[in-house]
Formats: C-alpha cells, sequence, structure tokens
C-alpha cells in the first residue's frame, strides 16, 4: 500500500471561512499560529467542524484490495476515481503461470496483483483465484467486462482520493478503531501520516488509541 498527498487547501481558506462570521480579519496571521489556534478552538474544541468543510485533501492511494475499496466507498462524502478493469486488467494477460513446475505457489509474483493476509490457507486460495483469473484472460477472447466477473476480492486496485477535513475526520474516527478491517485500518494510519505536518493537529484526535 502505497498514499500520496496529491493537494490540498492551505489552512489560511479555513480561518477565513471562520472569520468571516465575525468580520475580524484583522485578527489574522494568514494561516499562522493565531488562525491555528482559531481553527484547533472552532473546528475542534467547539465542533462547528462545517468551517472544516473549506479544507480539502487529495490523495493518490495505490495498492489495496478490492475488498479494502468497498469499505472506503461507504464514506460517501468523498470522491474516488478508480482505476478500471475493464482498459487495465489486460496487465494480467501475458504473465505466466502463478505456481511453479513443483507445484508451489510464487507468492512474491502473486502479491503483485494481490494483497496477501498472512493467513495461509486464505492467501493459497487467493493465489488459486488469481490463477484461475490469469488462465481466463489467457484462453478465451471474451470482453474484459465479462472476465472481470472473475476478480477476487483480494485483487489490488488504485484510486485518487478527495475528501474534506470533516468528513476525513470521521473516516479516521471509524476507520483507525480496531474493529476496522485491518488493511482499511492501515490505509487510515497511512492517509494520517501523508499529511501536511501542519494540518495533522486538526485530525490527531480521532485517531483511535485502540487502533
Amino acid at each position: 500500500m502505497q498514499v500520496s498527498l496529491l493537494t490540498h487547501t492551505p489552512l489560511n481558506v479555513c480561518s477565513h471561512a471562520i472569520r468571516t462570521c465575525w468580520q475580524s480579519f484583522e485578527r489574522g496571521d494568514n494561516g499562522g499560529e493565531k488562525d491555528i489556534e482559531l481553527i484547533d478552538r472552532v473546528g475542534n474544541k467547539f465542533k462547528h467542524a462545517s468551517t472544516l468543510e473549506h479544507l480539502h485533501y487529495s490523495f493518490y492511494i495505490q495498492g489495496i484490495s478490492r475488498a479494502c475499496l468497498q469499505e472506503l466507498a461507504r464514506h460517501r462524502m468523498a470522491s474516488l476515481s478508480v482505476k478500471s478493469t475493464r482498459y487495465t486488467l489486460k496487465e494480467l494477460k501475458n504473465e505466466p503461470s502463478f505456481y511453479g513446475d513443483d507445484g508451489d505457489a510464487n507468492l512474491a509474483r502473486a502479491a503483485q496483483y494481490i494483497v496477501l493476509t498472512g493467513n495461509e490457507l486464505v492467501d493459497a486460495m487467493s493465489v488459486a483465484a488469481l490463477e484461475n483469473l490469469r488462465s481466463v484472460l489467457a484462453n478465451t477472447t471474451t470482453s474484459l467486462d465479462i472476465v472481470k466477473y472473475c476478480l477476487p476480492e483480494c485483487y489490488r486496485t488504485e484510486l485518487t482520493w478527495s475528501i474534506n477535513a470533516r468528513a476525513l475526520q470521521n473516516f479516521l474516527s471509524l476507520r483507525s478503531s480496531k474493529s476496522a478491517l485491518w488493511e482499511i485500518r492501515d490505509l487510515a494510519h497511512s492517509i494520517y501520516e501523508a499529511l501536511p505536518e501542519e494540518h495533522k493537529f486538526i485530525f490527531a484526535q480521532c485517531l483511535s488509541e485502540n487502533g
């Protein structure tokens, strides 16, 4: 899994939005310590979280499973643009078998296409599903729209994901919990780490201590 921050809104946009309400622009310091304290006080402590919606973040997320993608898609106050299987599934078409002559699976090669869990039985079945998919691609002229019904949930994908700060607080609060799917929990922490250092104070209290 790899998470890269593509772009983000400067903090002074949020502080400007807050100061719009009281017309207190002369007290600002263009995203400096005064404005940071204001954002923390109004947006976090006083829970006027609508002001945080002026902050937006866009991430490039690579290497998550389609199972994790399903979890991510439940956060509807975000925009997702996902790698299309219709156009990209052919990447697997010319791969040789993921099993050697001895019948053992090549997990390192398989991990380029699927997310492994560390559970021996589950990962063995995942490689078998990947091999079935590869075999179908290699031995049929069926359209990718039909072939993709063979896709296992562990198949890797990537996406561009954009979200505002208020919705991101909700995401981090829910998905850093130990009760969350392990993969999306790892994703939540990776997203937090990818944030600009000067923005992390907005989200630090959202991370579950039990995650």
